[in-house]
């Protein structure tokens, strides 16, 4: 059984103390919070603390907070020589502290509390300093997950700039037709089928074949149509410059 403590009580910690329940193999002995009230309807309320001078001994520590609080929450550990991990896509693993071995362990999906999510389908991207170490994480991930990689910092960072395009962006995007439809009195339902086939065919094609549109056919017409229709600048704007990216990217096929 490998023993794990989870500091921190967000949406990537509580999704985490629940698959890591699930496993044979993997036991939660402990999660610091400083809200430790969010945390007892998932676990044991003596394996909860909020004093992080009292973390028990484990195989592995997961920091699972903001960014900016990954160095500083990880040089106020108080033990050395123990596996880190931290759970940020955009953190380089050098920024924990060198009191203890470093490595990440970041899983790319968008996570929500009132969410339920899959997790043997979270890919789960791995660092660590050492073979050893990269092992315990494999066991660990491969416990929870079906998709699991290694990958360095730099290659990380990537990852999560491109989810900020394809999740975070795209959310946003979703929600600019949802203003479009209320302001136009029609139900942001009649959208949802066009979403859902939209996400399933880049599961099968790549996403510079799955472009369609005004912008892909060049159709000048329907696109000063479209903008005359915007009354919102700030939609105008976003509709102008990812109509010209879409132009521009068919000039590079």
């Amino acid at each position: 059984m490998i023993s794990i403590s989870i500091i921190g009580s967000g949406n990537v910690a509580q999704h985490l103390i629940k698959a890591i329940a699930k496993t044979k193999t993997l036991e939660v002995v402990q999660v610091f919070a400083r809200n430790v009230d969010s945390l007892f309807h998932l676990i044991d309320s003596n394996k909860i603390t909020n004093d992080i001078s009292q973390l028990k001994k484990a195989d592995l520590y997961i920091i699972s907070v903001s960014d900016d609080a990954i160095s500083s929450v990880s040089k106020s550990l108080l033990f050395s020589n123990k596996l880190v991990a931290h759970t940020s896509g955009s953190v380089a693993m050098e920024e924990l502290s060198d009191t203890n071995r470093k490595a990440v362990f970041y899983p790319l999906q968008t996570l929500s509390k009132k969410k339920e999510v899959n997790f043997k389908e979270v890919p789960l991207c791995l660092e660590a300093e050492n073979v050893s170490d990269l092992k315990l994480l494999k066991q660990v991930a491969l416990a929870i997950s079906d998709k699991v990689y290694e990958v360095n910092s730099e290659q990380r960072k990537s990852l999560h700039v491109s989810a900020v395009f394809v999740s975070n962006f795209v959310n946003h995007l979703y929600n600019i037709g949802s203003d479009i439809c209320n302001e136009h009195k029609v139900p942001f339902e009649i959208l949802k089928p066009l979403i859902l086939e939209t996400a399933k065919k880049v599961q099968v094609i790549k996403p510079s074949e799955a472009q369609t549109g005004p912008a892909k056919r060049k159709d000048t017409s329907t696109i000063n149509k479209h903008l005359a229709l915007l009354t919102d600048e700030n939609q105008r704007d976003i509709y102008k410059i990812l109509t010209q990216s879409i132009i521009d990217n068919g000039k590079k096929l």
